[in-house]
């Protein structure tokens, strides 16, 4: 069973169903005994020792008893299967006699056992009994009723089997059994009868309860008294695991083994206290005396406890040994996860370990007598020499089906054994040491300071545990070889510290060159030779012990005290480093440095005084006050001290890929690993072979992107890839062989248990804090990586806030949390990247080394404590630390914890205060009934009108205002009336809200995001973990929503597919909330794909959605002409005759819901039919703007038909419908001047002249884009809503950058820049830069120059905001081949063109991707003028294919008319490069007349240039954009009036056409 559980499940969860399922099955056996009158004296493991106490008179009688309640036990099983399949069957063997019992131990603790012939025989019997069998031992078969038994002789034994009871027919048990039990004191009877056992009516003693104290561990009396974990003594955690056996010489009497029993386990104990070790069990059986020892039970975790283990092993073993009355001692020793916690019945129980690796420690002990054994995981884990161990030849032990390699443990006295204790790590020069470039320059710096002068130099690297120190070192002995010194590198190990001089006896070894002497009189030979000089011939002798040779033993010498020898030693040392510096330097490399020994460090300490010599050693932070020579030497004026600190991600990224051998991994990987390793490379390591030992890495070769077809499944193709100065080292694999890494399919990397190596790490730290900070962890990890302080206090059991807010503070000072004010400033801390290394020269600048708390560290300790009540978020600094602590919790124990956490979560699942507190996804409650919570009419009516439901008032008085303002625009005013009306009613507007009360103007700005992480996001996983499935998908889909809002495409297709497996397990369940959910699912589907571009596949799920909805869009044209022609009867309906009749009946909240989804999906398909140039499409174009507009007015919601008037009014302009447009736009007027003045109607208001704005941004209608933009964006500045506020900065720049308004432009950039920096908004300031480059190019001025434009796209490239979305980075690329192109670098050209080219294909009918396939158009133009120039193969077809693709975008309906002149600009230039005169001044007119029209003052000026070149007889020389560049005057210079306006506009790149001949 504990193989199966053990090595069968995933995460290592094995260890606790083994338990429930032993409980379930051993309390059954223990109630039966108690039951019948007996007792349990001993658990061990799956097997227990029961006893009935009586009178020898007695014994015949209860013998019946037990065999009938034997017989029963069986009964138990018999029918009975276990859960997962196993068959569980009990032996059982009856012995009867006299016992005696040993009581032993010291003052603090005491242990008992029973021995005697009774217990042996059981044994016995007991191992005869094959499965069902009652084996009664002879003595028992002796004393036995025999007459009541029916029994079974074994062949050659005298001990029997029990076939069954026999009583005679008038034999009442019952009676029977009540006499028995009258003879027995402690058998529960009269008021107490149905009591399992009197124990539990025990009065409360204290004399007696410290007796019985002694008999349970420390650890767990601490955990019972301290009230935050009562209840919480079981979990799984790795733990080092002895066995000692101890086999007498004469284990039959009680007086002999009792004594060494006694000397052996109070020596065990004292060794295992030092070390933090306890002893849980001692048994006694047939295997001697066995002690079941434990290191690292809950709160006894300690750093190098496997180390720690052995040491006590071998300790134990040289002691046990030398008790003369044991003859052979075994100990196995085991590493690894086990269940810690209770195991039996409720009234009857013990704290134990179970685990496979407590089973394989008894196997080894029994199967390897004689000698100190460890498995494979103790054996590598104890980082100490090979030389330490042997591996011994394997044997088939009981119960294990595959124990890997055993080892016997030697011994840990260091012995010197010249040449083992250098440096092993081997150089590999085809793996860069990554990261830690700037801690090499300090060495290269430091050792040419030491080869120039003649005094000493020290450089010390610290860091903790698994940052690579030993790498940078074996980096520093290669750099170090020279032919003028000489470099010694040697490693330490924490036996290194214990034993005296040890590193300056190495480097003396290496120095006198010892270590490659094979013998010792090799030794002694070369040591007369070096040091006759240096020493009388009598004192030879003194290096005997040292360096393991004889020289005979001079009378002076004997005399000598130890002192005394220790300083001639020395003296003699410092006299040969003295003469070997003279001839050669010396450079002294130590890794491990915190295990030199306190002799050593005052040698070195001299040393470095006296001789020149560069030492360089890597060390961990000192765990206990460093020796005073250790201090003065980090103290010295010549000493370096380096603090090392986490790689950069990018760093643990190229890790990866060198490793792995690949040229990519996913993103997600690559995110899991960055913040699971915390930039430390050895966690990196350990992630990776735990995910390789889950199977979880796929290979594969990597695929162009242009070659694979787009399906949702590869949506996202999202590959981060090695740093560029990563490629000039080559990788393992030939370059047309490149592979990427891949996650297996259902893969969910988060919900990984981390490697038990890093666990170990955690759990020290978790250990080493008091049991209060140990359950806030513990109770902070259910919560998840990031949590509130609020959420915490409310789960955590009898805690006050003043408690919570220390216990924090103290964890925040131990890097355990992190705190932050809000969720922005989390998301910069997390976006900034620790520092790698930090320098200290000298003592001034060191830290104080540990010297206790003094009164500043509690004054720092009281601003912690302030500086925590302000924050409301609280991180884990390591995510291993949270699944650790998440790990100790049990299953029901979990269940609990994420339910409180689910209720209280679901009170704030909803959208922020200033967004009107509404679902993300419209309504979604009222359709999807699945909150835990039950919510009061107050509450639901106020979430109805958060979504915008009005009450029976609101419609009476919206009424009235109606029959006031509808005359508005009347029917003779002239356009440029309405003109003014509507901006002087925005006008209007922006006073009153300037004026108005906090009703209007929110408190503050959107805080949508920080709900997202720290409240919806928690809230699906806590019902993931309740496997309360329905709930978990709300909530995914209420955060993909959220993501969608935030433009964080990536994350809402990764939250859709834990939404889509969902729904795959609940697609039985056919009720109308799932379809809503399908519907809401594939709504979702069709924007990600939208906004990805990918509208084949945004179309089929739009599609899917409505047909969930019951709105099924038309497949053909028959029923397209028909739907049409349903539609526009509804639109005449709902506009001209039903109005009044739709107001007093709205539709209700599910309804609502639905038509919600209807009009996101009817909005996108419009705009998809769009896009195609099939002439048919745009009847579906326009039905599905129609039904947008028919589902908008049957909401009955201001905001969603205005929108719907905006977005018809759009479409009608890009198909050139004048006068349906702008009836449209004045509707949607009209709406908005019924609206009252409240937030929500001054939402409606801004949202209104922002998308005006952008619609006559648009259609080439610049002055008013301008005024609308400008309004619209003092209108969001005052609502605080930054994701819409950044959108109309944006657009408004692009008006003003066309009409050449400098001034306002770089006023608008810099408002554009603020918010980007305030609000740490990716978009803005991509939209900055991209303006920037925009400027230099076109405008003729330096605003930012283009080298920091550049460092932000090579910085941000990678964002994953960025990276999936269409357009923006399409445009930066775009723009830089455009720079490089004019610069004729072609090589540079083409890798941003073809970065861009990758883009081309997320079409979408959007202003930001047309800018930017303009600019991408542009690139190739001039790409194309190359070719020409060249005369190449293929450029007749190239301009052919240029010129359908420019004429293909003009004629497309979603290319608004503002982006004519720039393409009819081209494609004239196109045209002249292929001689085509007559269409190129038709194209360049064109462009003109549309400048014209729509006040581009940008392009016209560009144009009349070109076309005054073009046809001039100059010749453009292959640099003038070059010296144009250098030019280029900054904003600085324009607006001191060093340069004139007039001036910059004749910075313009001219097209080159000084082609004589035509080559077509």
């Amino acid at each position: 069973m504990t193989e199966k559980f053990s090595t069968a499940m995933y995460m290592d969860r094995g260890a606790e169903q083994l338990v429930e399922i032993l409980n379930h099955y051993i309390s059954a056996i223990v109630e039966k005994v108690l039951i019948f009158g007996g007792d349990i004296l001993k658990f061990a493991g799956d097997a227990l020792l029961a006893l009935w106490k009586v009178e020898r008179k007695q014994l015949k009688n209860i013998i019946t008893v037990v065999i009938k309640c034997s017989l029963e036990i069986h009964g138990l099983f018999e029918t009975q299967e276990s859960e997962e399949g196993l068959d569980i069957r009990v032996k059982i063997g009856l012995a009867a006699g006299h016992i005696s019992m040993l009581v032993f131990g010291d003052e603090t603790r005491n242990y008992f056992l029973v021995i005697g012939q009774a217990v042996d025989d059981v044994r016995l019997a007991q191992n005869m009994a094959q499965v069902n069998d009652v084996i009664l031992s002879p003595n028992c078969w002796q004393l036995c009723d025999r007459s009541m038994i029916e029994i079974e002789r074994i062949p050659d034994q005298r001990a029997v089997k029990v076939n069954f009871l026999k009583p005679p027919p008038s034999f009442n048990f019952d009676e029977f059994f009540t006499k028995c039990m009258a003879f027995m004191d402690y058998y529960p009877s009269g008021d107490h009868k149905n009591l399992l056992r009197l124990a539990c009516m025990l009065e409360s003693d204290p004399e007696l309860e410290l007796s019985l104290q002694k008999y349970v561990m420390e650890s767990i009396l601490k955990q019972i008294d301290d009230k935050q974990l009562r209840g919480y003594l079981s979990e799984l955690r790795p733990v080092t695991v002895m066995f000692v056996n101890l086999m007498f010489k004469d284990q039959d009497k009680a007086e002999v083994i009792g004594s060494a029993i006694q000397d052996a386990c109070v020596h065990i104990n004292s060794v295992l206290r030092v070390f933090q070790g306890q002893i849980n069990k001692v048994f006694m059986f047939d295997k001697g005396c066995s002690f079941l020892c434990v290191f690292g039970f809950p709160g006894e975790k300690a750093p190098d406890e496997i180390t720690h283990a052995l040491e006590s092993a071998v300790d134990i073993f040289d002691f046990c040994s030398q008790v003369h009355k044991i003859r052979t001692v075994s100990i196995g020793v085991t590493s690894g996860i086990v269940f810690c916690g209770i195991v039996g019945h409720s009234v009857r129980h013990e704290y134990t370990v179970i685990g496979q690796k407590v089973n394989i420690a008894a196997r080894m002990m029994m199967y390897y007598p004689g000698i100190v054994t460890c498995d494979s995981v103790t054996y590598n884990g104890s980082n100490l020499p090979a030389y330490f161990f042997k591996e011994l030849p394997k044997k088939v032990m009981k119960g294990v089906a595959d124990s890997g390699p055993v080892y016997q443990c030697l011994g840990l006295n260091e012995k010197v054994m010249f040449g083992m204790a250098y440096l092993i790590c081997n150089r590999n020069e085809r793996y860069p040491l990554l990261g830690r470039e700037e801690e090499i320059k300090y060495f290269m710096c430091t050792m040419k300071k030491f080869l120039m002068s003649n005094c000493s130099q020290v450089l010390m690297y610290e860091g903790i545990s698994g940052y690579g120190k030993s790498q940078i070192l074996v980096e520093i002995e290669y750099l170090a070889q020279g032919e003028n010194h000489r470099t010694i590198a040697i490693v330490l190990t924490k036996i290194s510290f214990n034993q005296n001089f040890y590193t300056i006896q190495i480097l003396m070894a290496n120095v006198l060159g010892l270590d490659t002497c094979k013998h010792y009189k090799e030794r002694q030979t070369n040591l007369q030779n070096k040091v006759k000089s240096l020493l009388d011939e009598k004192f030879h002798c003194l290096l005997n012990d040292i360096f393991h040779v004889q020289f005979p033993i001079s009378r002076e010498v004997s005399k000598m005290s130890t002192m005394r020898k220790q300083k001639q030693l020395e003296a003699l040392f410092m006299k040969i480093l003295e003469q070997t510096v003279k001839e050669q330097r010396i450079i002294f490399i130590i890794d491990e440095g915190q295990f030199i020994d306190s002799a050593s460090w005052t040698f070195m300490e001299k040393l470095i005084r006296s001789v020149p010599i560069f030492i360089i050693m890597s060390l961990s932070p000192f765990v206990n006050t460093p020796c005073a020579a250790a201090s003065a030497i980090m103290k010295n004026r010549n000493t370096t001290y380096v603090t090392l600190g986490p790689v950069q991600p990018k760093d643990i990224l190229n890790k990866v890929c060198l490793d792995l051998s690949v040229k990519g991994i996913p993103k997600e990987l690559d995110t899991y690993l960055a913040e699971g390793s915390c930039g430390i490379p050895f966690y990196c390591e350990e992630l990776l072979k735990n995910l390789d030992h889950h199977r979880v890495l796929v290979f594969q070769a990597m695929e162009s992107e242009e070659k694979t077809n787009v399906t949702w499944n590869n949506l996202f193709k999202n590959f981060a890839k090695p740093t560029e100065d990563l490629k000039t080292f080559t990788f393992s694999l030939e370059e047309e062989n490149e592979e990427v890494c891949n996650l297996a399919s259902g893969v969910r990397l988060k919900n990984l248990s981390p490697p038990a190596s890093l666990k170990e790490i955690s759990l020290v730290q978790l250990d080493s804090m008091s049991l209060s900070h140990q359950m806030l962890v513990r109770c902070a990890a259910i919560i998840g990586l990031t949590f509130t302080t609020e959420l915490l206090f409310e789960i955590l059991p009898c805690w006050d806030m003043k408690m919570m807010i220390n216990a924090l503070a103290t964890l925040v000072e131990s890097n355990i949390f992190d705190c932050f004010q809000n969720g922005k400033e989390l998301r910069m801390a997390l976006e900034k990247n620790a520092a790698s290394f930090e320098v200290n020269y000298r003592s001034l600048s060191l830290k104080p080394l540990i010297e206790g708390m003094d009164h500043g560290e509690e004054e720092q300790l009281r601003e912690l404590e302030s500086e925590v009540i302000q924050c409301h978020i609280i991180r884990f600094c390591s995510p291993v630390m949270q699944k650790t602590a998440y790990e100790l919790w049990l299953k029901d124990q979990k269940k609990a914890m994420h339910l409180k956490c689910a209720c209280f979560l679901e009170e704030n699942a909803h959208r922020c205060e200033p967004c009107r507190s509404g679902d993300f996804v419209p309504f979604h409650h009222f359709a999807v009934d699945i909150r835990l919570n039950t919510l009061d009419l107050d509450t639901i009516r106020k979430m109805a009108k958060s979504h915008g439901f009005r009450t029976e008032e609101e419609i009476t008085f919206s009424r009235i205002e109606t029959s006031k303002k509808s005359e508005i625009f009347s029917e003779n005013l002239s356009s440029e009336e309405i003109r003014e009306k509507i901006l002087s009613f925005f006008d209007n507007i922006i006073t009153k809200m300037k004026m108005s009360e906090d009703n209007v103007i929110p408190l503050e700005s959107c805080q949508c995001e920080e709900i997202l992480e720290i409240v919806i996001m928690p809230l699906a996983h806590h019902f993931l973990a309740l496997e309360e499935n329905n709930k978990a998908l709300y909530y995914f889909l209420e955060l993909v929503s959220a993501y969608l809002v935030l433009g964080d495409n990536y994350m809402a297709y990764l939250y859709l597919n834990e939404g889509e497996r969902l729904l795959k397990i609940l697609k039985k369940d056919k009720s109308w909330s799932k379809t809503f959910e399908w519907a809401t699912f594939f709504t979702l589907k069709g924007q990600v794909c939208f906004n990805m571009g990918q509208m084949v596949l945004a179309k089929k799920m739009l599609r899917k959605a409505l047909k969930f909805l019951n709105r099924i869009f038309p497949y053909n044209l028959i029923s397209l002409f028909l739907q049409t022609r349903v539609e526009k009867n509804r639109h005449f309906h709902y506009v001209n005759q039903n109005q009044q009749a739709q107001e007093s009946s709205p539709p209700g909240k599910k309804r609502l819901a639905q038509l919600y989804q209807q009009t996101t999906c009817f909005s996108l398909l419009w705009q998809i039919y769009s896009l195609n140039f099939f002439f048919h499409y745009k009847y579906y174009c326009h039905l599905a703007a129609l039904m947008q507009v028919n589902t908008a007015l049957e909401t009955q919601d201001d905001f969603q038909i205005i929108k719907a008037y905006l977005d018809y009014s759009l479409y009608q302009h890009l198909a050139g419908y004048q006068d349906v447009w702008f009836k449209y736009e004045v509707m949607a007027m009209k709406q908005i001047f019924n609206l009252p003045l409240k937030r929500e109607g001054v939402e409606i208001m801004t949202y209104v002249a922002d998308r005006l704005g952008y619609i006559k941004l648009l259609m080439g209608q610049l002055d008013l884009a301008i005024d609308l933009g400008s309004r619209a964006h003092k209108m969001w500045s005052l609502l605080r809503n930054p994701n819409k506020h950044y959108l109309v900065l944006c657009w408004l720049c692009k008006s003003l950058f066309l009409k050449n308004r400098y001034k306002q432009l770089i006023q608008v950039l810099g408002w554009l820049w603020d918010l980007s920096v305030a609000e740490d908004h990716i978009f803005s300031r991509a939209f900055f830069y991209f303006i920037c480059l925009d400027i230099m190019l076109y405008s003729g001025f330096v605003y930012r120059p283009f080298e920091e434009c550049l460092q932000f796209i090579h910085q941000n490239e990678d964002n994953r905001l960025l990276k999936f979305q269409s357009g923006m980075l399409l445009g930066l690329y775009s723009c830089i081949a455009i720079w490089y192109a004019r610069l004729q670098e072609w090589n540079s050209f083409h890798v941003f063109s073809n970065r861009a080219k990758n883009l081309v294909s997320r079409r979408t009918p959007t202003a930001l991707y047309c800018i930017s396939i303009s600019r991408y158009m542009e690139g190739q133009v001039l790409y194309l003028q190359k070719q020409i120039e060249e005369q190449s193969e293929n450029a007749q077809d190239a301009g052919v294919d240029l010129l359908k693709n420019l004429e293909n975008l003009v004629a497309q309906n979603t290319t608004g008319p503002v982006f004519y002149p720039r393409l009819y600009h081209l494609m004239a230039y196109v045209c002249i490069l292929m001689g085509e005169g007559q269409n190129c001044d038709l194209f360049l007119n064109t462009a003109l007349q549309f400048c014209e029209t729509q006040g581009n003052v940008l392009e016209k000026c560009w144009l009349n240039m070109s076309k005054e070149w073009w046809y001039s007889n100059s010749e453009l020389t292959g640099d003038q954009w070059l010296q144009t560049l250098l030019n280029l005057p900054s904003w600085e210079k324009v607006v001191s009036g060093k340069v004139n306006i007039q001036d910059i506009q004749k910075n313009k790149f001219l097209m080159r056409v000084n082609i004589l001949d035509n080559p077509f």
